[in-house]
Parts: C-alpha cells; sequence; structure tokens
C-alpha cells in the first residue's frame, strides 16, 4: 500500500537517512519550506558526493555583524564551473553548537559566475557573543563554524593571533592546526600572502605538496583553482572553522612585488595586459576570502578598521593595491615629498582614525599591515626598498601624526618577511631613540621559508643586532604566528612557532614574549623561565581538552610519532630555550 507523506515527514525521512542530528532536524521542520526540501530531496546526489569540500569560514566581524563563506562544489567540478545552473542553499546561525537556538536562517543560491562560491553579510547579531554556523546544500550539512562578534563594551582582556605568508607549496599548514587548537582567541588576524602565484615547483620537490595548478595563477581559472587548493587543506579549514579571520591582502595573492601599475613578477609579453590580471586575482580573492567586498570597482582597496569597545581600535591597512606608486631605485625619486605608499585617501582614513581614537580615550591603536615600518638597514642605506623604507615621506607624515596628536599605545602588526621581529619606532634610530612613538611586531610565516639553515639563522640574527640600535629581538629560522594578550595595563605579544612544516607531525612552543605599556613603549622581554611557562601551560591545556586531539583518543600516540633524529614536544620546547 503506497501511503502519501505530508512535507514533514518527507523531512524527516531525509533527515534519518542522512543522519542528521534532531537539532537540525528540528530547526528545518520549524523554519524552512517543506517545498523546497522536496525538490532538495529529488535532486539529491549520491553519498560519494559531498558539496563542502572547501569547508566554511566566518571573518570581518563586527558588534552586530558576521561574513559566512562556503563553496557548494558541483557534481563534475570540473565541468561545471561553466555551467549556469543556479546551485541552491541554506545557512543557519545560532547560539549554541548543536544549532538548537536559532538566531538568523536564510537561503539563497549561487552560480557559475562566482565560481558557487557563497558569501554573506549577517547583521542584527549581539555584541560580544560566541556563535556557530553552518551550511545546508544538496541534501548535506556543512561542518559546523564558530565565531564571536566584537564587544561593544570594553573586555578585561582581548586575545587575538596573526600570522602570514602561506605558501601551500612550501610545506604542511601545520601554524593554522595550532591556531585552530586554541580555544582562547577573540580572532584571527592574516596579515596577506594567504595565497602564492608562483608554480613553486623547487618547494614541491622538497614538501611533496602540489598545488593546482601547477604553473604560475596568471588568469581567472588560475587564481580560483589556487585558491580552491588552498581552501581543501585540512589545516586551513580546521584554522577557519574555530575563528573568524580579519584578512587583508599583500603582493603574492596577485603577483611579487605588485602595485596597481604591475609587479616584479609579471611580463606583458608572456603573460598578458597586467590590469586583466590584477583584476582576475582581486575578482578571485573576493570571491573566495571571508572579507566584506570593497565598493569601489575601478581600484581595487581593502583597508579597513575594527574596534574593541575602549580597549583597542585594530585598522588593517592595504599597502599594496590601493595607492603604493611605483618602486623608485634612486635617492631623489624615493625622498619625494609627495611620494605615499598609502594613498592620499587611505592616509587621510587612517589619520582621522587614530585622532577619533585618542580623543575618545580608546587605549590601544593598532595598525595590521603588510611591510616593515621601521628603519630596516644601515643608517640611510636601506636593504629593502618594497618596504616603508622605499617611502620614507609617507612614514615620516604618520610618524609626524603620532608625535603632534599625542598618539598613545600605537602598534604596528607587519608580517611579509617570513620571520620574527619586534622593534621600536622612533623618527631616526640611528640618532636618537629616547623616545619611541610605538613599536612593530613581525610574524613568521605560516610555511614561507626565512633562513632554512639555523647556523646561518642565528649568524644573521646576531648580526642585525649590532647593526639595527632599535632591534629588540628578531628569528629567522622558525614558522609560527604571534598571540597578543591585551588589557588595559599591558600588551604581552608571543612568538609560538613550530619546528617543522615538512610532515603533519609536528611540535609547537613559545619562541619569545614580551611586553610593553600602553604610555611607554618599551619592549620588555620576558625570562626565558617566563616563556617556558607559558608553553607548559599551553600544552597543559591541551591535554586537559580532549577535543583538541588531531586523532581519535585509541590513535592518539600518533599525535607524537616522531621520525629519526626528529625532536619530541619536550625536546623541542628545552632546544629553544637553550639556544638562546
Amino acid at each position: 500500500m503506497r501511503v502519501a507523506l505530508t512535507g514533514e515527514a518527507v523531512i524527516k525521512m531525509t533527515f534519518r537517512e542522512s543522519g542528521m542530528p534532531l537539532s537540525r532536524r528540528e530547526f528545518l521542520i520549524d523554519s524552512l519550506a517543506s517545498s523546497t526540501l522536496l525538490n532538495w530531496r529529488a535532486q539529491r546526489p549520491s553519498r560519494s558526493h559531498y558539496p563542502f569540500q572547501h569547508g566554511v569560514a566566518s571573518g570581518d566581524p563586527l558588534h552586530d555583524g558576521i561574513i559566512l563563506w562556503t563553496r557548494i562544489t558541483p557534481i563534475n567540478d570540473g565541468l561545471s564551473r561553466v555551467a549556469s545552473t543556479p546551485l541552491s542553499y541554506h545557512w543557519v546561525v545560532a547560539t549554541d553548537a548543536a544549532l538548537t537556538q536559532v538566531v538568523a536562517n536564510g537561503e539563497s543560491h549561487t552560480t557559475a559566475e562566482r565560481d558557487f562560491t557563497v558569501k554573506h553579510d549577517i547583521r542584527a547579531l549581539l555584541p560580544g557573543r560566541d556563535y556557530y554556523y553552518a551550511f545546508y546544500a544538496q541534501g548535506q550539512w556543512s561542518d559546523t563554524g564558530h565565531f564571536k562578534t566584537l564587544p561593544e563594551v570594553s573586555p578585561e582582556r582581548l586575545r587575538l593571533a596573526f600570522t602570514s605568508c602561506s605558501n601551500f607549496a612550501a610545506g604542511y599548514f601545520n601554524v593554522y592546526r595550532d591556531i585552530a587548537e586554541r580555544r582562547d582567541l577573540d580572532a584571527v588576524l592574516h596579515l596577506g600572502d594567504y595565497i602564492y602565484e608562483y608554480a613553486s615547483l623547487d618547494e614541491s620537490l622538497v614538501s611533496g605538496r602540489v598545488h593546482e595548478p601547477m604553473a604560475e595563477a596568471v588568469t581567472l581559472a588560475d587564481y580560483r583553482a589556487r585558491h580552491a587548493c588552498y581552501k581543501a587543506d585540512r589545516d586551513s579549514q580546521a584554522m577557519h572553522r574555530q575563528h573568524a579571520l580579519i584578512a587583508i591582502w599583500d603582493d603574492h595573492e596577485v603577483a611579487n612585488n605588485a602595485w596597481q601599475g604591475g609587479a616584479a613578477n609579471h611580463q606583458d609579453a608572456t603573460q598578458g595586459v597586467w590590469s586583466e590580471r590584477l583584476q582576475a586575482a582581486v575578482q578571485a580573492y573576493y570571491e573566495w576570502m571571508p572579507v566584506r567586498e570593497s565598493g569601489n570597482a575601478d581600484a581595487p582597496e581593502m583597508y579597513r578598521g575594527y574596534r574593541f569597545g575602549q580597549l583597542l581600535d585594530l585598522s588593517m591597512l592595504d599597502t599594496r593595491l590601493a595607492g603604493r606608486e611605483a618602486p623608485e631605485a634612486d635617492y631623489v625619486s624615493r625622498h619625494a615629498p609627495e611620494r605615499t605608499l598609502l594613498g592620499e585617501a587611505q592616509e587621510n582614513w587612517l589619520s582621522e582614525r587614530l585622532v577619533q581614537a585618542q580623543d575618545e580615550g580608546v587605549t590601544w591603536k593598532l595598525l595590521g599591515q603588510q611591510v616593515m615600518m621601521a628603519q630596516f638597514g644601515f643608517h640611510q642605506q636601506p636593504f629593502n626598498y618594497d618596504q616603508w623604507d622605499g617611502y620614507p615621506a609617507a612614514r615620516q607624515r604618520l610618524f609626524d601624526l603620532v608625535e603632534q596628536q599625542g598618539i598613545t599605545g600605537w602598534g604596528v602588526l607587519t608580517g611579509d618577511i617570513h620571520s620574527s621581529w619586534a622593534m621600536t619606532l622612533h623618527h631616526d634610530p640611528f640618532v636618537d631613540r629616547s623616545s619611541p612613538l610605538g613599536f612593530e611586531l613581525v610574524t613568521p610565516a605560516v610555511t614561507s621559508e626565512g633562513i632554512g639553515n639555523a647556523a646561518t639563522a642565528t649568524l644573521a640574527a646576531a648580526s642585525l643586532s649590532s647593526v639595527l640600535p632599535h632591534l629588540n629581538f628578531v628569528d629567522f629560522y622558525y614558522r609560527g604566528y604571534v598571540v597578543l594578550d591585551i588589557t588595559e595595563q599591558r600588551l604581552q605579544a608571543e612568538w609560538w612557532v613550530v619546528d617543522t612544516v615538512l610532515s603533519p607531525r609536528y611540535s609547537s612552543a613559545c619562541l619569545r614574549a614580551l611586553t610593553t605599556q600602553p604610555l611607554s613603549p618599551e619592549l620588555v622581554l620576558l625570562s626565558d623561565a617566563e616563556v617556558a611557562e607559558l608553553t607548559n601551560h599551553r600544552h597543559q591545556e591541551l591535554a586537559n581538552n580532549h577535543g583538541d586531539h588531531k586523532f581519535s583518543q585509541p590513535l592518539a600516540f600518533l599525535r607524537d610519532w616522531r621520525g629519526a633524529g626528529a625532536l619530541t614536544q619536550s625536546e623541542f620546547s628545552s632546544a629553544l630555550i637553550s639556544g638562546r
């Protein structure tokens, strides 16, 4: 006997067969139309096809909002990239991980025009809250993601992580995994070079990781495929699931040493018109990243700001594409008084933001940006003109603003250079270091190599210490990230590093840590014993939280497996201390 099924009965059958938890079934019954689900049921693909192969992500958190991102992978993805059939999906935001306390939900569709990526700007959320989210498409649920909205009232403590320079071919994203395992972060900053455009064949031969496409990314299809490769990485997906990302691009999202008018790594004769390549790279970035898109279609720009109550004002700068002028080799051109790295509009925006934050009594004013701001080289002889050293008039205008407006608690967070640095900022550190304007903290890379030989890296660090009087410390060897622990009284920066990126089995430890105060930007290093205690405390947290294990408990011993000659976790921590 054939039994007629109501819409609710069809919903229940669909989710029983999928093995989905009751909470999600109840949500769909209560909030989605039965006719829509009937269509889903009719079009549902085989179980072997999973539509969320690139994970989920959240980004650009506000007091009341968030960007949610995913991609709906079509069946026969390679053929469907040019297909015109829209793919439907639903999204849900809740206050609990089981998604029973739903606060927002919706439905839409995506097409090949944006490579079947999905991005929603969710609003009307509450400030300073933990939220969870997921997507539903083609009869299946995505992983559940987590994010926090920004606080409106000043928190007692704020914890941020920042990193940069993640080359898939250079090694495993162990740094992302280490960040993902943290439950003590409010957000994660990525300061650029999220992808690399290079073919990177030499790196692939060492790491065994081959990205797509194998050749250098030049066209829109190339950049889309490169982003897809990075988003398919399991450690990248783990970080994106756990934390909201605040990202800014650098040069390798397009081409090495890029600016609006060209790049060092672009040849028109063999790689086409620069403006077309730039447009393709920016389009793919907007499609594949959880960022709010610029409303200026003629000039790509990504600078924007975030306020964490009265504790922190964070300005994310675009030192690449918003206003950077062409690189100049001669001294006179580099020192032209009108020369700019940010562009006039961004300079004005930053000036107004810093002055307003100071007037409103915000304790800390931090800039997240790409290239080193502090002087790097001999006096009047910089080593790298791609950095702020190549735009001295622009740096001087910013330093003059900080000094003249009495900006306190001012610091700069930097990526790009594949190494760890801490410096104080001065008009001229080679002449007068008595009154620092602020400080600069530089993160090591996720995978991109600094100096690959430990002995050479140590020698280079020692040599620079005698050349740069404003240098607090530098390390060229380890990959990792920086954690900022921020209160009204002090900012503590911790450099966390991994012992390898050539294997997914790794150890992590705190390499250095320092503190500074809002009214006194001097940098004070923590002792070796205090740094060791940070590492021990972190490892104890992981041991107490079984949910952070990478493997199920019966296979947990694999987490600490080591090949011949490799260091154990405790040996790695000890080596960091004894090697200073």
